[in-house]
């Protein structure tokens, strides 16, 4: 059990006089994707008026830094201030397509839901997500399938240019090296500035121009892009 990734900002007091039931679960997550990265993976805990992300409304900054640029300190932060628990980059560093982490153990403490994010590479600023998913209260192996969603904050030209700063446009990176160049650019146009589903990368063919950085043979994904399994002992 590595306790150096569990973080928590939660506070408790008198608990000779309050009875409390700690859950510990163990975490493990597939990347689905047949040829996208992962940032690190942030997994919290946290009660049932908390949200990492909400479909259909605007991303936070936090969200933002995470989504565009794969920085996870801020929504780390978010949720140990409101008194959750957080396992942060589990798989210490990026999870390749097809990789998985296993195993990564975290104590809910007092805490009920459950959410997952983690920036999808090479994209403009989809990433995976699960938002508030009730943790079961009996023990078991319990499997959730993530979908990827768009931030909402940058238009998605499929422009790799070493991005990734909120209000910069593009991509950061292509990790597994496989991005193209002089790129024109995607005109998506899209008009939803809230997070949503993610419509996946168009990519193109062409490794040295086109409309898209993206390889369409690579890149390209159909939900579910993640398999999480939790196991409540």
């Amino acid at each position: 059990m590595n306790y150096n990734l569990i973080r928590t900002g939660l506070l408790i007091a008198g608990l000779a006089s309050v009875s409390v039931q700690a859950a510990q679960i163990e975490v493990s997550l597939v990347n689905l994707t047949h040829g996208n990265h992962f940032t690190p993976v942030l997994v919290a805990a946290h009660g049932s008026d908390s949200h990492l992300f909400e479909v259909g409304k605007s991303a936070t900054p936090a969200l933002q830094k995470m989504a565009e640029g794969g920085a996870i300190a801020d929504l780390d932060a978010a949720v140990m201030g409101a008194g959750g628990v957080t396992l942060a980059n589990p798989a210490a560093g990026l999870l390749a397509p097809g990789a998985n982490f296993e195993g990564a153990m975290l104590d809910t403490l007092t805490q009920t839901h459950l959410s997952v994010v983690a920036m999808i590479l090479p994209t403009n600023d989809a990433f995976i997500g699960l938002d508030g998913w009730k943790i079961p209260t009996e023990a078991g192996t319990y499997t959730v399938y993530l979908n990827a969603y768009d931030a909402g904050t940058e238009a998605n030209d499929e422009i790799i240019n070493g991005g990734g700063m909120p209000g910069v446009a593009g991509i950061p990176a292509a990790p597994g090296g496989n991005g193209g160049a002089n790129g024109t650019g995607v005109m998506d146009g899209s008009t939803n500035a809230n997070v949503h589903i993610h419509p996946g990368v168009l990519g193109d063919t062409d490794a040295a121009g086109g409309a898209s950085d993206l390889d369409s043979r690579i890149h390209r994904w159909l939900n579910p892009v993640a398999k999480l399994v939790v196991t409540v002992k």
